[in-house]
């Protein structure tokens, strides 16, 4: 018997053909921050391309086995970009693509500033007192998803926690004052994060500061002197006058925000105009901001007769011309002053910088 085998043409069947798809494409819009992913199907990707409206190519890259394409930049907001996409399959055999993606349109965005600015400070860096303060442009009502973004780094490293002062400023210390020396790098990551109320933020802010060496004045109304402390040393003591008893200076640690040569004080400001008793208008000299509320350091001639035997101001401190340009010399933003026995009530929290009237339990229940 003989047997026939049996035989023919290849029955392979051909490879199916590649897909390309975009998940996001076409769809409701996205957070700028959600990368666009193109993924091939039964294929690889062999050319991609992100453009805005203008046509600007966004960034992107490819994983290793060439099945996905993902941006590597940040979307703008209320934008469309255009993907276009060519993936082929094991014949080679092309699939070409074009994909729309839209992002959200913010009803309102907002900033996180820095305080102080940096160019305010550089060059000759801050004080051992001074907090690292965010202030949005906009209120933040989504408190706790924010915080998650702000990040601060200290080198030597040192614990901190932040205190939401109201809705748009949110200052970071620790339970102490900054060591001399340090680094602090601080972060608002908050680009396309919702803060609530149809408010996103509008871009990451980043900043590094310097603390100088320690500089703190403790003024004494039991003693009427203003002791300095340089590193911690005792390198100067000096006679001053506080506020008077109808206008107490305000007790506590205080941090030095702002220094001018020259500053016109005019008690018409917080409601005692001309012709009021206790009016003043004053050009004042050496002048080192203490609190907003209109405390100052700074030179006082007409109270020299006065100066470490009784309290006359309307809540500065003051010091002789000589005294008040040393002070002006050698402290400048951040530095602490720290008042006792003024018969004055503390300095609230939210005046510039009373961060430090608080215990650092207190200040740790501020966050959100």
């Amino acid at each position: 018997m003989v047997l026939a085998a049996c035989g023919g043409a290849d029955s392979a069947l051909p490879p199916p053909p590649a897909t390309v798809s975009v998940a996001v494409a076409n769809g409701k819009p996205i957070n700028p921050t959600e990368p666009i992913v193109v993924a091939a199907t039964d294929g690889t990707l062999k050319d991609v391309a992100v453009t805005n409206a203008s046509g600007k190519a966004v960034a992107g890259t490819l994983d290793g086995d060439a099945t996905h394409w993902s941006t590597t930049e940040d979307l703008g907001y209320d934008a469309t970009y255009t993907v276009r996409a060519t993936a082929v399959n094991a014949d080679n055999a092309p699939v070409a693509k074009t994909f729309n993606v839209i992002t959200i349109a913010p009803e309102f965005t907002a900033y996180a500033n820095v305080i102080p600015a940096p160019e305010v400070v550089d060059g000759v860096g801050i004080g051992v007192g001074q907090p690292m303060v965010f202030q949005f442009t906009k209120p933040v009502k989504n408190r706790d998803e924010v915080q998650k973004r702000l990040k601060v780094t200290t080198a030597p490293a040192q614990p901190g926690a932040w205190y939401w002062i109201d809705d748009q400023n949110v200052h970071y210390r620790g339970p102490e004052y900054w060591k001399p020396g340090t680094k602090i790098h601080i972060e608002a990551d908050i680009y396309g994060v919702d803060l609530g109320d149809g408010v996103y933020g509008a871009e990451d802010t980043a900043m590094d500061y310097t603390v100088h060496d320690s500089w703190i004045a403790k003024a004494d109304g039991a003693t009427e002197l203003l002791t300095v402390f340089h590193n911690g040393k005792q390198v100067k003591q000096m006679p001053m006058s506080l506020g008077e008893p109808a206008n107490p200076s305000h007790s506590g640690p205080h941090v030095i925000s702002e220094k001018a040569a020259v500053t016109v004080m005019d008690s018409c400001t917080y409601g005692v105009c001309q012709g009021d008793p206790g009016y003043y208008r004053e050009t004042v000299y050496n002048d080192l901001r203490i609190s907003n509320d209109g405390e100052f350091v700074h030179s006082a001639p007409w109270s020299v007769g006065q100066q470490g035997a009784a309290n006359v101001s309307h809540g500065c401190v003051n010091l002789s011309p000589e005294d008040s340009k040393w002070m002006f010399d050698n402290f400048g933003l951040g530095d602490v002053v720290e008042v006792t026995n003024s018969g004055g009530p503390p300095l609230p929290v939210w005046d510039t910088y009373g961060d430090w009237e608080l215990t650092w339990e207190q200040w740790q229940a501020g966050a959100a």
